[in-house]
């Protein structure tokens, strides 16, 4: 059976017994970059000076250490299951079998397709394209004859993966968690716009103007006030505010030229 190898683990043995640097249920920040072992080919990244190199800088994208709570799942499950082995400040190279990542290529997912059906759809393919097919999505792996070769497998099925990842930092105070969970679900905003008091069993928020009108708003703060309830289940209520503040203009009267 293939396992998960972690190549550096760091243990701290305390009173006699092994205490890993991190552990389930705590909020860390990572930056990761992600590769396909066979080709060395970069597929995923935090860091913006890494995407800009590799050729998958999106605009728009927020590139900056990624919120985990550790047993989540809010990365892909063996990497998350790897995080308890890795110091803080120290990059580990976590790789990934791919029964544990995006599973094995399955033979039966390949499908020939006529060039017609697809044109007749609207669909012009090109090789290495990615497409939606009677709800599925597909790659078009090769075109002949008037077929088309598509794969619904994912494109990483039956890739080994390597992620090299550093823990940046472990969340202590419930102000900086909070704070992460905000900023999780509205990234486009600084997290230091965001202010907030908690209560004993309340918080309240104070939004920023720039977040008033971002697309999904309303979605993202039903996610923070869920994930603050989860997290921290006494907190029975969770209160947005949002407040326009009077532009202030000027009083003075212009100054008339003189001749």
């Amino acid at each position: 059976m293939n396992k998960v190898k972690v190549k550096t683990q760091q243990r701290n043995r305390v009173m006699g017994r092994i205490r890993m640097p991190i552990q389930k249920g705590e909020f860390i920040f990572i930056n990761y970059t992600s590769k396909v072992k066979e080709t060395g080919e970069i597929f995923d990244t935090t860091i913006e000076e890494v995407a800009k190199q590799e050729k998958l800088y999106k605009e728009g994208e927020v590139y900056e250490p990624k919120l985990v709570v550790v047993g989540e799942n809010w990365v892909l499950k063996a990497l998350d299951e790897a995080l308890p082995n890795i110091k803080i400040k120290q990059k580990d190279s976590v790789e990934i079998p791919p029964e544990k990542a995006f599973g094995n290529r399955d033979p039966e997912k390949v499908k020939l397709v006529p060039l017609r059906r697809l044109a007749a759809r609207g669909i012009t393919p090109k090789l290495g394209m990615q497409l939606e097919y009677d709800g599925k999505l597909a790659t078009v792996r090769t075109m002949g004859s008037g077929r088309v070769q598509l794969d619904f497998n994912p494109p990483l099925a039956g890739k080994t993966l390597v992620y090299e990842v550093t823990v940046e930092k472990k969340l202590k105070t419930n102000s900086e968690k909070i704070a992460a969970l905000i900023h999780r679900r509205i990234p486009a905003v600084e997290a230091k716009k965001f202010k907030f008091k908690t209560g004993k069993a309340n918080v309240t928020l104070n939004m920023p103007e720039e977040a008033f009108y971002l697309e999904g708003i309303q979605l993202a703060k039903r996610g923070i006030a869920l994930d603050i309830q989860r997290f921290f289940p006494e907190m029975k209520t969770v209160k947005f505010v949002e407040a326009f503040k009077k532009r202030e203009t000027s009083t003075e009267q212009p100054k008339q030229e003189t001749k």
